[in-house]
């Protein structure tokens, strides 16, 4: 057999041996990053490729995926998954999120649609549309939640293009509603005409949610992040539960600050992890807001953890660093003075009104009126919200707003046909008002759709609801909250009563059951509720509430409120005091 070497020509063998010297050596052109993230041509200095500092080997799952392709740009395979109607992969079904679109299977096999409702505002030519959207492509309902928002149900995926189309011709998205991404912005749903507000927060709310949009650096923080605007009105946005939260206030006489409407500057609300929001002691300016909530969302996306998704929220940040470090790097990011103010130094926004999501109130333009529409539990069906918006048009001014309490307002109804417009919603099956124990009933999607739930919590909800109007008179609202799981969609722990769907057995088999929790508030009776009761099943829950109420007004002090009453007691003493003969056995 010949030698190998004499394929080549002797001009050949010299190019191969030049081929591989210089193959074996280093190039010139060698381009890494050092410790500070300067570029350096030395693969000495340089170290390994990073996630903001974070070496890729040690991000989570949802961060590797998310630097494998970026969530946004997964739309050209729902859009081939759309063609051949199939689901995704599952690192896709992560990115899917950054559309808004979650498969939530196994409670349903099919995506559930979180929009982005900027400011709780809707109007009537976009009200149809999401009908139509739900009728068409989803199950034939829609769900108000409690970030004033909606969720679509129960659409395929040969129905997820399409429905992302027919929410951007009527000037909606889905995109960052899920996933790590800052959720929809929310505002007090009264904003720009509440007499008691102290400025018109809807154009923040809205500036914040477009400055987001435009700014892909905005998208894939290490975890979901909330923002919410308090005009200080006359119902609760529950901003304190939100990672950002800024709250009007007023400022007099205070030397060095000139009078006028400023914004007290709150950080770290999670309820879920029994945590308000609290003050910085920052002092913002209206037209500073935006601006400072995107320094700071900057900051989080930088320093954020990204190893550990337990740990990833921005509390965890500032409790690792402290908050005068967080506001330092904050300044950094900032062309202007921070500026701060003792809290005590401001006039604060007056007491919200419980029930002032419902009914008939005056606007301060003059003549017109708002009027809250109750909701049961946010649930509406495509038929209903079409006739919303035609009454919207027809009594108002075409539009509604949503509330963090499931429900709808629809504002600029003249005076002189209030009356006329109650008959008409009546006539589509909702109310405008309603007993004490119903006002503040608040639940989560449960376990007839998502696959976290250990509830059914909206059905439970209204067998509950009604079940206790049935039975008790009482003279204030009280707020009863179920959520299916402790991720607290429901902010159970802020309800006057809350419940936690857990399972539980009893009589030797499984069924639903719930923790009880009571004398949580938000705001100015901000405090997070303490558990009395642990694993009741359902079956025993009204008749157990409704003994809790009956003996709160019978040992009640005056008039105090429910919340107050519970608070001033421990645990063991409500335990033995509502407690029912039914559970005597399965508490002791």
């Amino acid at each position: 057999m010949n030698d190998h070497n004499n394929n080549f020509s002797s001009i050949q063998q010299e190019y191969l041996k030049g081929f591989f010297a210089g193959a074996l050596q280093r190039p010139d052109g060698f381009v890494g990053q050092n410790q500070q993230g300067q570029f350096t041509h030395d693969p000495q200095e340089a170290v390994e490729e990073t996630v903001y500092g974070t070496p890729i080997d040690d991000l989570c799952k949802e961060e590797q995926i998310k630097h494998q392709k970026n969530g946004l740009d997964v739309w050209d395979t729902i859009v081939e998954n759309c063609d051949q109607n199939v689901f995704p992969e599952p690192p896709d079904l992560f990115r899917y999120k950054f559309y808004g679109l979650f498969h939530v299977k196994p409670a349903q096999d099919s995506f559930m649609l979180r929009c982005r409702i900027p400011g709780c505002q809707l109007h009537s030519y976009q009200i149809r549309q999401l009908a139509h959207i739900a009728e068409t492509y989803g199950g034939g309902y829609l769900d108000i939640t409690t970030r004033g928002n909606l969720q679509i149900r129960e659409i395929m995926p040969e129905g997820t293009i399409p429905t992302l189309l027919d929410l951007h011709e009527v000037g909606l998205t889905s995109k960052g509603s899920g996933a790590d991404n800052i959720r929809n912005i929310t505002a007090t749903p009264t904003s720009g005409y509440d007499p008691q507000e102290y400025i018109d927060v809807l154009p923040l709310a809205k500036s914040m949610h477009y400055c987001i949009l435009n700014n892909r650096d905005l998208y894939g923080l290490p975890r979901k992040f909330n923002i919410s605007f308090d005009s200080g009105g006359a119902i609760s946005v529950c901003a304190d539960t939100n990672d950002i939260a800024f709250y009007a206030c007023k400022v007099e006489n205070q030397a060095g600050v000139p009078d006028g409407v400023y914004f007290r500057l709150q950080l770290c609300g999670i309820t879920g992890h029994k945590q308000f929001a609290s003050d910085t002691g920052l002092l913002i300016t209206p037209r500073e807001c935006v601006a400072v909530a995107a320094a700071m969302v900057r900051v989080f996306i930088e320093h954020g953890d990204r190893t550990n998704r337990k740990k990833a929220r921005l509390k965890y940040l500032i409790d690792d660093w402290g908050i005068e470090k967080f506001l330092e790097k904050t300044q950094e990011k900032l062309a202007f003075p921070l500026r701060r103010l003792p809290f005590d130094q401001c006039i604060p926004r007056k007491s919200p009104d419980q029930k002032g999501h419902l009914g008939n109130h005056p606007q301060k333009q003059p003549d017109l009126c708002y009027v809250g529409v109750l909701t049961p539990v946010g649930r509406v069906l495509p038929d209903q919200f079409r006739k919303i918006a035609d009454l919207a048009d027809r009594y108002g001014q075409g539009e509604i707003r949503l509330t963090v309490w499931q429900n709808l307002i629809v504002p600029h109804i003249h005076k002189d046909r209030v009356a006329t417009f109650t008959e008409e919603i009546q006539k589509i099956g909702f109310a405008t008002e309603a007993h004490p124990l119903q006002t503040g009933l608040v639940a989560c999607t449960g376990n007839t759709g998502c696959k976290f739930a250990a509830a059914n919590t909206k059905g439970q909800s209204v067998l509950l609801g009604k079940y206790l109007a049935e039975r008790i008179q009482i003279d204030q609202p009280i707020n009863i909250h179920l959520t299916g799981c402790p991720h607290s969609c429901a902010q159970h722990y802020v309800g006057d009563i809350g419940l936690q769907a857990v399972p539980c057995k009893w009589n030797g088999e499984k069924v639903e059951g719930y923790h009880i929790v009571f004398g949580g508030g938000v705001d100015d009776k901000q405090h997070i509720a303490q558990e009395v009761f642990q694993a009741i099943p359902f079956e025993f829950i009204p008749e157990l509430l409704e003994n809790c109420l009956r003996q709160y007004q019978k040992n009640r002090i005056g008039k105090e409120s429910f919340s107050t009453f519970t608070r001033r007691k421990q645990p063991d003493e409500l335990r033995s005091l509502f407690q029912i003969d039914a559970l005597k056995a399965l508490v002791a």
